[in-house]
């Protein structure tokens, strides 16, 4: 494994929630190959098809635990008992268009769920850096055409949205009152930043409602891909964009635990920013066959049309940058699909991360 920390989470004792999930799992097999003990706490996997579940990371981990984050005795007993280092928080109610279903869980999960982790790390004076992911979506979105800045106001239309907005408000909130950088070695010992992504892709999601998983589900059963937004604008990246921007923030924040505690954005270049359309497009391109069906109608649940990250705050203070433009992105992204029914998950998860460090960065 390509190692871009220079040994840093060799023998870290790391803690992620939602590492059953898509993102979660991903995360865990770089950090595992990087020699990190992970602890992970999670609800069960979406599917047997599941990236966790196929790469069976869950096995190779220091525990892979099933606990629901609005349990917060449960999670300060597993902090207590694990003693993690560093934290990275994932788990969430994750889908804008299941929120209309399920508002009240959605705001149990992601409100007070991320609330029951920052308490958990309050209370677990070995955690040293507290990673909280929420989403592009926890912005006030007016449609704009520039990319939104961590500066920009929180909000949401929908309930998943304004869930993650406030998980922003509450995330400000502990690190002003318990997590202070003006009171780092005389009140606490503690890190806390938010981290907020584009919309993430890559292989091993089967979420409902995303446009790759209905896209391969369409695939697999020669049945036609039904796009309900087409036109809609959106930060695509391959999940291994921000999850290096997570990790790499994570290190920064360890070695100077007062210049990194705040918002970040971890989005793709411009150019990048695609609708869904061609995204879908790309991907039938790279499959060699599939058909496109337009099923958008105006009284469907409201998202957003138009949603942009500004990055330049990443770029400039944490030297990071996307590695990949939407071809190279879409073109790993199917690579995944194709190949998991017959090979070794893991593996191709690790040849992933391989070929994604490889991009130039330039």
């Amino acid at each position: 494994m390509i190692d871009i920390f220079d040994g840093f989470f060799k023998g870290k004792r790391i803690l992620v929630t939602g590492h059953t999930g898509f993102k979660g799992s991903w995360l865990s097999i770089w950090l595992h190959e990087l020699g990190a003990e992970v602890v992970g706490v999670g609800l069960e996997p979406y599917s047997d098809k599941d990236n966790f579940v196929l790469s069976e990371i869950g096995s190779k981990m220091k525990a892979d635990i099933r606990a629901d984050i609005r349990d917060g005795k449960k999670l300060k007993e597993i902090f207590a008992e694990y003693q993690p280092e560093i934290v990275f928080h994932l788990a969430a109610q994750p889908l804008v268009r299941l929120s209309y279903d399920i508002p009240v869980e959605t705001y149990e999960t992601n409100v007070m769920g991320t609330i029951n982790v920052m308490e958990a790390i309050r209370n677990t004076d070995s955690v040293k850096v507290g990673v909280m992911i929420t989403t592009d979506k926890c912005y006030d979105n007016k449609e704009q055409a520039e990319g939104y800045k961590e500066t920009d106001p929180f909000g949401g239309y929908d309930p998943y949205s304004s869930s993650k907005g406030a998980c922003e408000i509450a995330i400000q909130s502990w690190r002003r009152s318990f997590f202070n950088p003006a009171d780092y070695g005389k009140k606490h010992t503690m890190s806390l930043a938010s981290v907020r992504a584009g919309n993430v892709i890559g292989g091993g999601d089967w979420a409902l409602d995303r446009i790759i998983p209905d896209c391969i589900r369409a695939l697999e059963t020669h049945q036609p891909i039904e796009i309900r937004s087409p036109r809609s604008v959106r930060p695509w990246e391959h999940v291994l964009e921000p999850l290096s921007g997570y990790m790499l923030l994570a290190q920064k924040m360890w070695n100077a635990p007062t210049e990194y505690c705040e918002g970040w954005n971890f989005g793709p270049e411009a150019e990048s920013v695609s609708t869904v359309w061609d995204v879908a497009t790309a991907l039938v391109n790279n499959y060699g066959y599939g058909k496109l069906k337009d099923v958008s109608n105006p009284n469907n649940l409201h998202e957003a049309k138009l949603l942009m990250l500004n990055i330049d705050k990443a770029k400039t203070r944490l030297g990071w940058r996307p590695r990949m433009n939407m071809k190279e992105c879409i073109s790993l992204v199917a690579d995944w699909y194709k190949r998991y029914p017959k090979e070794n998950v893991y593996d191709l998860c690790v040849e992933e991360i391989n070929k994604f460090l490889d991009y130039n960065e330039d």
